[in-house]
């Protein structure tokens, strides 16, 4: 059975029908957030602060520790710390005694009241829940995941099961999740937490746009990628010769639509593009796929970004953009939620994340670039939003008030949840 959106909204809203909210005892609630799963891409940083955001603005008696992945750069922790000055940050694991790998996870799983999972592209950190709940016997929850996708773990439905609320970040992944036995006792739609992310840099996006003759609503963005992250170009993996293989074959059929997109902007309006990235690896498969093969008269007027920037830069730009395209999601998910229009194309390869498009209400903004008819659909789609930018903000507001209003009630959920 699909879940129609009037379904699934019906049903998310249900799930928040948990009665009167209760009262503090002697403390505000301790919330332990498993987020920061890696640095290399902007919208995964986003995650992280986006839902620090939402407990800051909805639980604000709340304290918050993170607790993140390996990888989280000092330079990455800085960032998080200007935004959130208070914020205490562990990494590490629990081990099958019971004890964490170091004393400040230690002391961060007892202060806890309850760990939240945070957003991400499946039950990221499924064997750190496992062990938090097996050792403390604390409560837990899960906000804005996938499910289903081939990085979901084979054991995660029994970890969901014993969580107070699984929240998703798309029905496909609810159906999903309901067709494989997870029964927790709230289940919903949460939007990802990056639409909440609201880290700037202004000062260094001025100083960018000022540099590349950029002026604030006069560019959009674009963003390209290839079918798999090649992450054997970032971390110490082996080449995937496989994925390499399809990355190869399928790139010039996903960029030029991107690439006829630009041009028609160019051609007919006055704008400028940014080529930008929202992954350390899309910087030369902006410059190799897109701008080298633009056409003479087109080049001159788009921006190339040779440099990796970190989330904060990159949303004080896009803020300052007409809009975004391209084919990647948090991009757009931080630009939808900061009040920017932004266009999804998506493909097989990537998980089921690119339809909360369509549960969020901007369905003709999704185009799968596996489809002749939607790819054909595609430079129209983006040349209106250029054209047309009242209409383009106009068409977002629904969009930015169905997200506020599920931020507003999946919090009130977490709330009941962390005061019980």
């Amino acid at each position: 059975m699909t879940i129609t959106r009037r379904t699934f909204l019906s049903q998310s809203a249900g799930a928040f029908a948990l009665g009167a909210l209760p009262t503090y005892a002697n403390k505000p609630p301790r919330i332990l957030l498993r987020s920061s799963w890696q640095i290399v891409n902007i919208g995964d940083i986003a995650h992280t602060p986006g839902v620090l955001a939402l407990i800051e603005k909805y639980l604000p008696e709340a304290e918050v520790r993170l607790w993140a992945s390996q990888d989280l750069s000092a330079e990455v922790a800085a960032m998080e710390h200007r935004r959130f000055p208070k914020l205490q940050i562990v990494k590490g694991t629990i081990g099958e005694d019971g004890k964490a790998s170091n004393p400040e996870l230690q002391a961060a799983v007892d202060w806890c009241d309850f760990l939240l999972h945070g957003s991400g592209p499946s039950l990221v950190a499924a064997k750190d829940v496992a062990a938090f709940i097996k050792h403390t016997g604390k409560p837990f929850g899960v906000y804005g995941i996938t499910q289903g996708s081939f990085l979901s773990g084979a054991n995660d439905k029994d970890v969901l099961n014993q969580a107070k609320f699984v929240y998703f970040r798309d029905s496909v992944s609810l159906q999903v999740a309901r067709e494989q036995g997870v029964k927790a006792p709230v289940m919903g739609f949460a939007p990802d937490g990056a639409f909440a992310c609201d880290l700037r840099d202004d000062a260094r996006a001025t100083a960018f746009l000022q540099a590349n003759q950029l002026e604030a609503g006069k560019f959009l963005c674009c963003i390209p990628r290839l079918r798999y992250t090649p992450y054997w170009k970032i971390r110490n993996q082996p080449l995937n010769a496989e994925r390499e293989a399809r990355n190869q074959a399928m790139a010039e059929h996903d960029h030029a639509p991107l690439r006829a997109a630009i041009t028609a902007v160019i051609r007919e309006t006055k704008h400028k593009v940014l080529l930008c990235p929202e992954d350390s690896t899309q910087m030369e498969v902006g410059k190799q796929w897109v701008y080298d093969k633009l056409p003479d008269d087109v080049k001159p007027r788009v921006v190339w970004r040779e440099k990796f920037w970190l989330t904060d830069e990159a949303l004080s730009v896009y803020v300052r953009s007409a809009g975004l395209f391209g084919l990647e999601m948090h991009s757009p998910i931080m630009a939808v939620g900061n009040g920017i229009p932004a266009i999804v194309g998506r493909f097989a390869e990537q998980t089921s994340k690119g339809f909360m498009w369509r549960d969020i209400g901007l369905g003709d903004w999704l185009f799968d670039f596996d489809q002749k008819a939607e790819i054909a659909n595609y430079v129209p789609a983006v040349l209106a939003m250029a054209k047309n930018p009242a209409a383009a903000k106009a068409k977002i507001n629904d969009a930015r008030k169905f997200v506020a209003k599920r931020q507003q009630e999946t919090m009130e959920v977490l709330r009941k949840a962390v005061t019980r």
